[in-house]
């Protein structure tokens, strides 16, 4: 079986204004929402201490560092398809002295380039959204944990099923990013199709909505300044519309924000 795990769209859309934009809005070395604290909040209730951990989309690498310096994992690989991302993931982890613990890694389409019972975790923040196919990615990350291994996800899902409305078309087309979104049910259904057990959804639009209305408030004013001495008046025009449309389609629940989690049985 041939599992397409990478974005349907090239590596590098995320440029290097985009990076520059959604560092000043969620902090040093990260491309998706809630910094250090929704870290926290995801891996909640989970010990990670001493574990091996494959991360799917690792981006500029901070996640990686946060997951072995505070939350004590005993090894990171994180793996990408854009090589510009790892490449600054590798220069970090060196300016860190964590080479020893984490690396990354290009993967290519195909299915996950390890061997079967590789990792105890699997771990993912905000990323799975950019791929189209649920039932096997999920199956592809059974295949990878070790028995009683944990899969342990955020990620950018749909409120309902049936087409997108005009809101969310001119999101996505605003954002420029490849989305195959499925809900949170339809989620917890391909985990459970994969063969995993303990399967938890929590819903986190609320949160996510809260955040994003204080976000695109600081981007029009206080930091309107800075993104535009750093990206140019047009791409900091473009991010403020941009953002003002992500508010649009939380409040309609449409983009729903969520945690998953799931077990791989011992036998």
């Amino acid at each position: 079986m041939v599992v397409k795990l990478d974005q349907p769209s090239a590596a590098g859309e995320y440029d290097a204004s985009m990076q520059a934009l959604l560092q000043i809005v969620w902090g040093e070395g990260f491309l998706s929402p809630g910094g250090p604290e929704e870290i926290a909040r995801l891996l909640e209730g989970t010990d990670i201490g001493g574990c091996s951990v494959l991360d799917i989309g690792c981006g500029l690498g901070a996640v990686d560092q946060l997951l072995v310096t505070r939350h004590g994992a005993g090894a990171v690989v994180g793996i990408d398809i854009d090589p510009d991302l790892l490449a600054q993931l590798h220069s970090r982890i060196e300016a860190a002295g964590l080479s020893d613990r984490i690396r990354g890694q290009r993967v290519e389409p195909g299915p996950l380039p390890f061997a079967d019972a590789s990792f105890e975790v699997v771990f993912s923040k905000d990323s799975l959204v950019q791929i189209p196919d649920k039932v096997g990615l999920f199956a592809e990350v059974h295949r990878v944990l070790k028995p009683g291994g944990r899969f342990i996800a955020s990620d950018w899902l749909r409120g309902g099923e049936g087409a997108y409305s005009a809101a969310m078309l001119e999101f996505f087309r605003l954002e420029g990013i490849a989305y195959n979104m499925a809900t949170l049910g339809a989620s917890a259904q391909a985990l459970q199709a994969a063969g995993f057990a303990d399967v938890e959804v929590r819903d986190r639009n609320a949160w996510y909505l809260a955040l994003a209305e204080r976000e695109v408030a600081a981007i029009e004013g206080p930091w309107k300044p800075l993104i535009t001495r750093q990206i140019g008046q047009e791409r900091a025009e473009h991010f403020i519309a941009n953002w003002r449309q992500l508010v649009v389609v939380l409040r309609a629940g449409e983009l729903r924000p969520g945690h998953l989690k799931a077990v791989k049985r011992v036998n």
